[in-house]
């Protein structure tokens, strides 16, 4: 036998280092190019009947039970594939029950998740690249899109030139801005370069004594971040309907002060401009001025409202930001773009790259080097610049700034009616899509009563909050197809429903 011939353990014989025995045949795939091609059109018209058709005709809120699904489905995955048609069939059948859709024009609940066609399209094209973006040189595109967009956001919303890519001179700076999944990740993210910032050059046993602070109205996401960091010590600040549920400065001083007289190191402060029970807006300006006095982090959470700045009149609530650290707002909320799509801005991307990079400090690069891996928890990261992009050149700022506008104007009518009827009282400063009301003289049983009241009918979908203690129904107008005619009918049936709740024992009636 020759040099060039081996033999394989199970006797087969090697030659020129290939098996003697033919090559197995190759694998075929039970969806090909053109059955992909023809049920992809499928699927497009699938989609295009569900938003012209079903979103208009199905209950807003699903009200299957639980575990109602299972009993819909087989027990275990079929030994052999499935035709695709079968599969669509049993979408209608068995998940559509169960979807609370979102998109409808008449869901009202916790802020819109918004999507439109340009960021399907986008998303569409992000899958069938399905590239891995986590370093510039895996999908170079990936980067340098997400880098460029950002940057074409942060401009759009007045942002301050730190948390620029490329700054207004041409030159790469310190920050800018990276794509996270949510704003929960955006927070954790923040802390974590907060903490990797203080810690610098300190003992370890230091980071006991950290402490974050954030009002009794910031999202749960920032307490969340803080028990995956272990952060000890949490300050959750009061407020108080008399500032409009905002986080007052003298509350945060007098926090501040306590704390470093006990040894302790306060180093993370997260600032809400647009709180999820009542859209309050701390005062930047104030928050930001205290956290440089104590050499802490500010991390501003504007995962809703923080896309109104696209329009001039709507920035006031970003008075104060450039004393921030960072910045955070999705775009999959109020901006037309699919989940998810949380744009994230540092002022020095330093600090992210010390927590959350395992590359040597010899060899990361100084300054803005774009390796998104750095800038995030996980490692992979998908294409999701394409859809914002998408977004931004299919609609233009003029576009984007109407439809904000649009949503503002419905809400501020819609606020107009709470307040022009005795029976009703708004619970919180009207902002941005959202009004918060409920039923006068009423307590909260009577208030949640009327809730699901409202739910049940399929029409419309909202949730309430507790401000204050008195539990309060939310209003958030801000669905991508929401018309004004789809206000006027959730005003007309709040009207009725809560009419007939008081028609037991109350005098007064709930006329239009």
């Amino acid at each position: 036998m020759g040099a060039d011939q081996l033999r394989e353990p199970h006797g087969g014989t090697i030659v020129n280092g290939t098996a003697g025995n033919s090559m197995p045949q190759g694998f075929q795939h039970p969806m090909g190019v053109e059955e992909f091609r023809k049920h992809g059109k499928e699927m497009v018209d699938f989609i295009c009947d569900y938003h012209a058709n079903h979103l208009q005709e199905a209950p807003v809120r699903s009200n299957v039970e639980v575990d109602y699904l299972r009993r819909c489905v087989p027990a275990s995955a079929p030994e052999e594939g499935e035709d695709f048609n079968a599969v669509l069939t049993d979408v209608q059948r068995t998940v559509l029950p169960g979807v609370t859709h979102w998109q409808s024009p008449n869901f009202f609940a916790y802020f819109p998740a918004n999507s439109s066609y340009p960021a399907m399209l986008g998303d569409m094209l992000s899958s069938a690249f399905n590239v891995i973006g986590f370093s510039w040189i895996s999908s170079p595109a990936c980067t340098e899109l997400e880098a460029v967009v950002l940057d074409w956001l942060a401009k759009l919303l007045d942002l301050p030139p730190a948390f620029l890519t490329v700054g207004p001179d041409n030159t790469k700076g310190t920050g800018g801005g990276v794509i996270q999944g949510t704003a929960s990740e955006a927070t954790l993210v923040a802390l974590l370069a907060a903490r990797a910032q203080k810690l610098k050059g300190r003992d370890a046993a230091d980071a006991l004594k950290l402490v974050a602070y954030t009002s009794d109205q910031a999202h749960s996401c920032v307490m969340k971040a803080c028990m995956i960091a272990g952060i000890q010590h949490v300050r959750v600040l009061p407020t108080s309907a008399q500032h409009d549920w905002a986080l007052q400065s003298q509350v945060l001083q007098e926090a501040l002060e306590q704390d470093e007289q006990q040894g302790l190191l306060p180093f993370f402060l997260c600032a809400t401009a647009g709180t999820t029970s009542s859209c309050a807006i701390d005062s930047l300006e104030l928050l930001g001025t205290l956290a440089r006095q104590h050499s802490l982090w500010m991390h501003v959470d504007a995962a809703y409202a923080g896309v109104a700045a696209i329009c001039p009149e709507h920035r006031q609530a970003h008075e104060g930001l450039h004393l921030a650290h960072s910045f955070a707002t999705n775009a999959h909320k109020w901006l037309l773009t699919n989940f998810d799509c949380c744009c994230l801005w540092v002022a020095d991307a330093e600090p992210l790259k010390a927590a959350l990079s395992l590359t040597p400090v010899f060899l990361r690069a100084k300054g803005n080097a774009l390796d998104y891996k750095d800038w995030q928890v996980p490692l992979g990261r998908r294409f999701r610049s394409l859809k914002l992009w998408f977004v931004l050149r299919c609609y233009g700022q003029r576009k984007l700034q109407e439809y904000i506008r649009h949503h503002i104007a419905l809400a501020t009518s819609f606020a107009a009616r709470v307040r022009s009827h005795p029976a009703f009282e708004i619970m919180a400063p009207p902002r941005f899509g959202l009004v918060c009301f409920a039923l006068k003289g009423q307590g909260n049983e009577v208030n949640k009563a009327l809730l699901e009241s409202l739910n049940q009918t399929g029409r419309v979908f909202l949730v309430g909050t507790e401000l204050g203690g008195r539990f309060t129904l939310r209003m958030a107008i801000g669905s991508a197809t929401t018309q004004a005619h789809h206000v006027e009918a959730a005003w007309q049936l709040i009207c009725q429903h809560a009419e007939q709740m008081l028609a037991n024992g109350q005098h007064s009636s709930i006329a239009n």
